[in-house]
């Protein structure tokens, strides 16, 4: 039978995890959804500050018959201030996870930003339209993958 005292150090080690909870894909808060394309007027439309390194792919062609599509990850940092510009992913779907640092996002079917902490994870489908910003005060790593249009 295991003493009080050991019981009662294991409880409390234990405490900080019983109340936490997954990281979940920050999103826009209910009731702030908006129709696409209204929230993003005089988006920027030049990167700023970022590297955007592909750090793997595969040929979806080769690999289950999807002609012209890769399945690609990139690494992406972010400085402070840093800006990934005004994109779309119309036909073009992908999942990015924060790393480390915080971005804040401007998403077309969201009427206030969206703030990404290290261990969220940003759904991007169904042909949304955003930009991305970093306002802290270290870098934002990020790793995208998408299915890419291959040039």
């Amino acid at each position: 039978m295991m003493s009080k005292k050991t019981l009662v150090s294991a409880l409390v080690l234990a405490a900080p995890f019983a109340f936490a909870a997954p990281a979940q894909a920050a999103d826009c808060p209910q009731g702030m959804e908006v129709p696409a394309a209204t929230a993003l007027r005089g988006a920027p439309t030049m990167p700023k500050d970022v590297t955007d390194t592909v750090i793997g792919s595969i040929d979806l062609g080769d690999e289950i018959g999807v002609k012209g599509r890769l399945l690609r990850t990139r690494r992406l940092v972010v400085q402070p201030g840093g800006i990934v510009p005004m994109h779309g992913h119309k036909d073009r779907p992908a999942l990015i996870i924060t790393i480390s640092g915080q971005i804040t996002e401007h998403r077309s079917s969201c009427a206030v930003p969206i703030v990404h902490r290290a261990g969220d994870i940003a759904r991007e489908a169904d042909g949304i339209s955003h930009w991305w910003i970093n306002e802290g005060t270290e870098p934002a790593v990020l790793l995208s993958s998408d299915v890419f249009h291959q040039m």
